[in-house]
């Protein structure tokens, strides 16, 4: 039966499932990304694998910038190369098939790093091959819930992608502040050994049926009577057209970068997005955040991690709603100003006075952090991802995503290494240089809308424009 109906068309649970199952993937984004800020503070992991001035004894450990860097910034090198390397890989082995295999590798970074007892390099490969697995998912990912969801609310579960990152980054943090006080390596290692359940989830559960007996539990129709059902062989006759037209029309790497079509402009768009998604520094509290709030005299900058992961978190709910309400610019372009405003005020806050001495300028710089993370969850956070969802034609959508999400994990890590570094130059006042990236958007916004459009597809002999858009989007049969 169906769950619901959108626009007369029925809308069944296992569309809602589907792209529950597969968010697994942006929750092991959110939660490799969460964990690493506290296990830099972690007595034994400091005293493990930084460099200490007194044997054993944690106050006196501390890691160099380039050691830090490392540590944090190769899982960006690793999912940078992975993205790159998903897109022929989804289309090689399909989505599915892909997802399980980039799992796979996912599973062993982390045994990499669980088995690491005093070589720093050995944690930081480790992140660097989860990497492979998390920026190869990160490509499949979106892609694969723009292509099951039906087109009512492709754009709704699109976003799950992203509130499962913002999920995964809060349960690491409360997983961290769990275990912080366990002896020995057990406080670091259970929260870097959890990561494996994720995968196995995501895994287990994109196991799914022919393509027909898929669109009618998407639909929520009977799967004995799909044969039956008019609404679900259209779809699967279109699904059809659009996998023949792709065999013969399936673009390269090359025509990611023709003008034809917008291919060029869209390409470009796309990196340029994921490039700003990066600049207007959420991951600076994410990847630095307890060391950021240590700084500042918080004595458990834990808590403060969690308040913030839950305001990331919840606030992304509202930041589905909001997409859907209000389309992808106008909020794109609030949003970039909200953020400005508020690292604008952290970064006057702590050069202002010293944060670890006034209390109340602490504070300030708490609810700053927290009002700046409110406007990205609300706006940037999801918006970014739906749009490389949708925005690219089926032919080449596949590399597009790949090079928009290469983007991505390039400035993020660029952002990782070079962070500690910058705030040993100019401290708190590298919020400024994140405000200045939080309002770069702003030229040339109303083409985006535009690129929601099938421009870049041509009709089918013998059917609408209309049907064949609907089934390159809805495109299940070769990827499942």
């Amino acid at each position: 039966m169906p769950l619901f109906h959108v626009q007369g068309v029925p809308i069944g649970y296992i569309s809602i499932m589907l792209a529950l199952v597969a968010s697994m993937g942006g929750f092991i984004f959110g939660y490799d990304t969460g964990q690493i800020s506290d296990l830099l503070v972690m007595e034994d992991f400091k005293v493990r694998f930084g460099t200490c001035s007194t044997p054993d004894d944690p106050s006196s450990c501390k890691f160099s910038n380039v050691r830090t860097g490392l540590i944090v910034g190769l899982l960006s090198i690793g999912t940078l190369i992975g993205a790159l390397i998903g897109a022929p890989t989804a289309d090689f082995l399909g989505r599915r098939r892909a997802m399980q295999a980039e799992c796979l590798i996912f599973v062993v970074g982390v045994i990499i790093q669980v088995v690491a007892t005093h070589v720093w390099a050995q944690v930081a490969v480790g992140r660097l091959v989860s990497g492979f697995g998390v920026g190869a998912l990160s490509a499949a990912v979106p892609m694969y819930q723009a292509e099951t969801a039906p087109a009512q609310i492709r754009g709704a579960l699109t976003a799950t992608y992203q509130l499962f990152i913002t999920l995964g980054i809060l349960v690491a943090y409360c997983i961290s502040i769990g275990t912080r006080d366990l002896d020995g390596a057990q406080s670091w290692r259970i929260v870097i050994g959890i990561g494996i359940v994720w995968p196995a989830i995501l895994a287990g559960g994109i196991q799914l049926d022919d393509a027909q007996t898929v669109l009618a539990r998407v639909r929520g129709v009977d799967s004995k009577l799909a044969g039956e059902n008019y609404i679900i062989q259209r779809e699967v006759e279109e699904i059809r057209a659009a996998v023949e037209y792709e065999k013969n029309e399936q673009g390269g790497w090359l025509d990611c970068f023709t003008i034809e079509h917008k291919l060029l402009y869209r390409t470009l768009l796309g990196m340029t997005l994921q490039s700003i998604q990066q600049l207007t520094g959420a991951n600076y509290f994410f990847y630095y955040g307890a060391t950021i709030f240590q700084s500042v005299g918080i004595e458990d900058s834990f808590v403060t991690q969690i308040i913030l992961g839950a305001v990331n978190f919840v606030c992304t709910f509202g930041g589905i709603y909001i997409m859907e309400k209000f389309g992808r610019r106008i909020p794109l372009i609030i949003g970039g100003l909200w953020q400005a405003a508020w690292l604008f005020v952290f970064a006057s806050a702590g050069t202002a006075k010293d944060p670890s001495t006034d209390e109340g300028i602490g504070k300030l710089m708490i609810v700053s952090a927290c009002l700046f993370i409110l406007g990205y969850a609300m706006t940037w956070a999801p918006g970014i991802w739906i749009l490389i969802g949708e925005m690219f034609p089926t032919s080449t959508r596949a590399k597009q995503g790949a090079l928009a999400t290469a983007s991505n994990w390039l400035w993020n890590f660029l952002l990782a290494f070079f962070t500690p570094f910058i705030v040993s130059a100019i401290q708190f006042r590298y919020g400024y240089v994140f405000a200045l990236g939080a309002t770069g958007f702003k030229d040339r916004t109303d083409l985006i809308e535009q690129t929601r459009a099938a421009e870049a597809h041509k009709p089918l002999a013998g059917a609408t424009h209309e049907q064949f858009e609907k089934a390159g989007e809805a495109s299940v049969a070769s990827k499942v």
